[in-house]
């Protein structure tokens, strides 16, 4: 579990710091499965790349708070946290409240994050919707 934690801090790290091969690192090779906290419909199987974290990433910096963390079973560990923060999108910036929850899984050795799903916290606006969420 707190190999996971720690896994966690790193891959919001380096999506604040725009380090997208520590991002595409620590997700799933396989493929993702993700709900953003913006209302729209469950993403489809995602596997991440470097060019598609560029095009989709809005600004900003969000932090993980309160981190727990417990394993289901051997090589899957259940994450809960809250990310709260500032995000921007078309140059204009929002504050930003969420509740995460994300599985981890063990692949090749490390864990790596296999589905995410943000749901609004109450907070005004919690999330600017993608551009990208629009494309076919």
């Amino acid at each position: 579990e707190q190999e996971v934690i720690s896994a966690l801090q790193k891959y919001f790290e380096a999506r604040n710091n725009q380090d997208y091969e520590t991002v595409v690192a620590l997700e799933s090779r396989l493929g993702t499965f993700n709900t953003n906290s913006d209302g729209s419909f469950h993403k489809p199987k995602l596997t991440s790349t470097i060019g598609q974290w560029e095009k989709t990433n809005q600004g900003g910096v969000t932090n993980v708070f309160y981190p727990q963390a417990i394993q289901l079973s051997e090589g899957v560990v259940f994450v809960r946290f809250y990310s709260e923060g500032m995000v921007s999108a078309g140059g204009k910036a929002s504050n930003y409240r969420t509740r995460v929850t994300m599985n981890w899984v063990k692949e090749a050795g490390n864990w790596v994050v296999k589905s995410q799903h943000y749901s609004a916290a109450n907070y005004g606006g919690v999330h600017l919707t993608q551009p990208a969420d629009f494309d076919d």
